[in-house]
């Protein structure tokens, strides 16, 4: 196999779980910017579009985007709002800032598997003593890059407090 061909079709980073799988972290005005996404029954229709939209004005804005790091809040069956990390705040975007604690735990598997991982998580967070506020979910990459690593990891985080 060749590695320059094969590195030329992956857009997306390798993704590291170790620094979020299981953990509570601490945001203290963690910057993003938000865009919506039109969803079909939760389906993402135009994900693609939004997100090379947000990297432009990213890329415009000289910043980066820390961690890779783009968290998806299902808000109903016909939207979903990304809110993608910034180093800074991003001028003509919607600039968003996350405060909290936020417990995080990666799933590897195909999205039909994410009811199964949300049960999980859920479970989690209650043996902890935590109580779930907002919940997000972060697709590390897309499929295309997914199936290149051999690997389709996916982070719920949620703003969590203690019960």
């Amino acid at each position: 196999m060749n590695t320059n061909e094969t590195n030329s079709d992956v857009c997306c980073p390798p993704f590291d779980p170790a620094p979020w799988d299981d953990r509570v972290l601490e945001w203290k005005h963690k910057m993003f910017i938000r865009d919506k996404v039109f969803t079909l029954f939760y389906m993402p229709m135009n994900f693609a579009k939004v997100i090379k939209r947000l990297y432009k004005k990213v890329q415009t804005a000289q910043t980066a985007v820390p961690e890779n790091l783009c968290l998806s809040d299902h808000t109903s069956k016909w939207n979903m709002d990304l809110y993608l990390a910034v180093g800074k705040p991003v001028k003509g975007a919607k600039n968003i800032s996350l405060s909290g604690h936020f417990y995080s735990k990666v799933y590897e598997g195909p999205y039909k598997n994410t009811q199964q991982w949300c049960d999980d998580y859920k479970k989690l967070a209650e043996q902890k003593g935590l109580e779930i506020k907002k919940w997000y979910m972060w697709y590390t990459t897309c499929p295309k890059c997914a199936k290149k690593y051999g690997k389709n990891y996916v982070v719920i985080l949620c703003h969590v407090s203690k019960k």
